[in-house]
C-alpha cells in the first residue's frame, strides 16, 4: 500500500519553508528525489535523507555533503521540520510514522516539485504513457542550443546535463510530469505536453477511462492557469482525453500545428521536415532511431518554440541529441554483439524499441527482459507476449516486484509459455551464462526493463 500525494500547493509550502530550514527526504536515492534534494541544498536548506542501499545517485549526494542513511529509522530525522516522501513508501515506514508523531510538515515528492517550479516564467511539463524522459532530455538539449539556460528535472540521466537535473536560470523550467498516483495534478505548467495516453499503473487506475480523466484534469488545470496544452494529434486516446479543450497539436499523420513530413529512415534513424504553425519549414534529422522519436522531437521542438527558442537553431540541434541514459543506450560489445540498454517496460514501448533496433540492420535481435511489477505484468500480459514476440530470441528474468507482493499468480515462467521460443531464467547469473555462449557478431542484445535489469550488463 502506497501513501497518497499531498496537495498543499506552492504557496503553502513556501510559507512553511520560510521558517523551517531543515528538510528530510525519505527515498532520497530515487531519480526524482535525488534531484529535488540537490536543488533544495542549492537553495540554502539543510538536507538529509534515507534510502535502502547505496547507488551512484546517493554517492553523488554524499559528495555534496548531503547525509544519506541506508536504513529507515526514526532517529534519522534529527531536527528536520519538513518531511518529503515518495509515494512508493508504505504507511508503516518508521520514518514516516515518526514524522507523523512529531507533527512535521509532510510533503509528497510531486507537491514539493510543484513548489520548486512555481516561480519560473516558463514551465514545460512533459506527460504521457511513454517517451517522457527522452522528450525532456531532447527539449533540454534544444533549450541549451538556443541559449535558454533551462533548469531541468528529468526521470533519466542525460550526459549533457551531467545527471538527471540541471540548475539554470529562473526563466525556463523543464520537467517530467508523471501520471502515476495523479502526481502531475500537483504541477503548474505553462506548457503541458501530452505525448500519448495508454492503460498502465493498474495498481492505481481502474481502467483506461480513469487514466484519460486524469490527463484531462492535467490539461484543464493548465488551461485554467492560462497555459498551453500541446497534444499528439495522432494518438486517439490522447485526443479523446482532451476533446473539446483548446489545445495545440503535433503529429505526422493528422493535420497538426507542428507537423513532420517527408520522413525517411537510414539505419533506422529518421530525417524529416518540420512544418511550424506559420508554414515555415525546417529540415531535421535524428541520431536516435525509431519513428516514435519523431513524435518526441516534434513535441520538444514545439515546446522550445513556445518558450521563445529560435526555430532554426532548434531544428539544427536535433541531430546532436544522442539519447538519455537507458533509452536505447549502447553499453558494450560482447562476442562481437552490441549490448543496448533500454528502459521500456510497457508493451507499446517494447514494440517501438524492437522495431527501431531491427531497422538498424542487425542479423539477430535478442531481448533480455525483466517484467516490472506483478500488477502491470498481469494487466498487460497479452500485450507483453505480443510485443516481445518481435524479438528473435526472448530471455526473461524474474519479475521485479518494486512496491508489490505477488498476489496475482503471475510469473515470468507463465509469460515465457505465451511467447514462442522464450525461456525464463531463475537468476541474472543463469541468463548471463546462456548469453555468453550464444551472442555472436551481428547480434544486438537488448537489456530491457525498468527494474535492476542492468545488473545483467555487468555480468557479460
Amino acid at each position: 500500500m502506497s501513501l497518497p500525494n499531498t496537495r498543499h500547493g506552492a504557496a503553502a509550502i513556501a510559507s512553511v519553508l520560510q521558517k523551517e530550514k531543515s528538510v528530510f527526504f525519505c527515498g532520497i536515492g530515487g531519480i526524482h528525489m535525488s534531484s529535488l534534494a540537490h536543488i533544495a541544498k542549492l537553495r540554502g536548506f539543510t538536507v538529509s535523507g534515507s534510502d535502502r542501499k547505496p547507488s551512484p545517485l546517493t554517492r553523488r549526494l554524499e559528495e555534496e555533503w548531503i547525509p544519506v542513511f541506508y536504513r529507515h529509522d526514526a532517529e534519522n530525522l534529527g531536527d528536520a521540520g519538513v518531511f518529503v516522501y515518495t509515494v512508493a513508501i508504505s504507511p508503516d515506514n518508521p520514518e514516516y510514522r515518526e514524522a507523523v508523531r512529531r507533527g512535521l510538515f509532510l510533503v509528497s515528492r510531486a507537491d514539493f516539485l510543484g513548489y520548486i517550479m512555481s516561480d519560473y516564467q516558463n514551465r514545460v511539463g512533459v506527460s504521457g504513457s511513454h517517451g517522457k524522459s527522452t522528450t525532456v532530455s531532447m527539449l533540454s538539449h534544444l533549450a541549451l542550443a538556443c541559449g535558454l539556460d533551462p533548469t531541468v528535472v528529468s526521470g533519466a540521466e542525460y550526459a549533457e546535463l551531467g545527471g538527471a537535473y540541471r540548475i539554470g536560470g529562473r526563466e525556463n523550467f523543464i520537467f517530467e510530469a508523471c501520471e502515476y498516483m495523479d502526481n502531475f495534478l500537483s504541477f503548474c505548467p505553462t506548457v503541458a505536453v501530452i505525448l500519448n495516453v495508454e492503460f498502465d499503473h493498474g495498481d492505481y487506475f481502474a481502467d483506461l477511462d480513469a487514466i484519460r480523466a486524469s490527463f484531462r484534469r492535467y490539461a484543464e488545470l493548465t488551461l485554467e492557469a492560462g497555459g498551453t496544452v500541446l497534444v499528439n494529434a495522432d494518438d486517439p486516446s490522447a485526443k479523446e482525453a482532451v476533446e473539446g479543450l483548446p489545445c495545440r497539436t503535433f503529429g505526422i499523420r493528422e493535420k497538426a500545428d507542428w507537423q513532420a513530413r517527408a520522413i525517411t529512415l537510414r539505419d533506422g534513424r529518421p530525417s524529416f521536415e518540420i512544418v511550424s504553425p506559420d508554414g515555415a519549414v525546417y529540415p531535421a534529422s535524428l541520431s536516435v532511431p525509431g519513428e516514435h522519436n519523431v513524435y518526441n522531437a516534434l513535441a520538444a521542438f514545439a515546446s522550445c518554440e513556445l518558450c521563445g527558442g529560435d526555430r532554426a537553431k532548434a531544428a539544427a540541434a536535433l541531430s546532436g541529441f544522442e539519447g538519455a541514459k537507458r533509452r536505447m543506450e549502447f553499453k558494450k560489445t560482447v562476442n562481437g554483439a552490441d549490448v543496448i540498454e533500454d528502459y521500456a517496460h510497457h508493451p507499446t514501448e517494447i514494440a517501438a524499441t524492437l522495431r527501431a533496433v531491427k531497422k538498424a540492420g542487425y542479423r539477430r535481435v535478442i531481448c533480455a527482459f525483466q517484467p516490472h511489477t506483478y500488477s502491470r505484468t498481469a494487466e498487460l500480459f497479452d500485450g507483453f507476449a505480443a510485443a516481445l514476440s518481435g524479438a528473435d530470441e526472448v530471455c526473461l528474468l524474474p519479475i521485479y516486484a518494486a512496491r508489490e507482493t505477488d498476489t496475482l499468480g503471475v510469473s515470468s515462467e507463465k509469460l515465457a509459455e505465451a511467447i514462442p521460443g522464450a525461456t525464463a531464467y531463475p537468476s541474472f547469473e543463469a541468463l548471463a551464462s546462456h548469453l555468453s555462449t550464444v551472442l555472436t557478431a551481428g547480434d544486438a542484445l537488448l537489456v530491457m526493463g525498468a527494474g535492476d535489469v542492468i545488473r545483467l550488463t555487468d555480468l557479460l
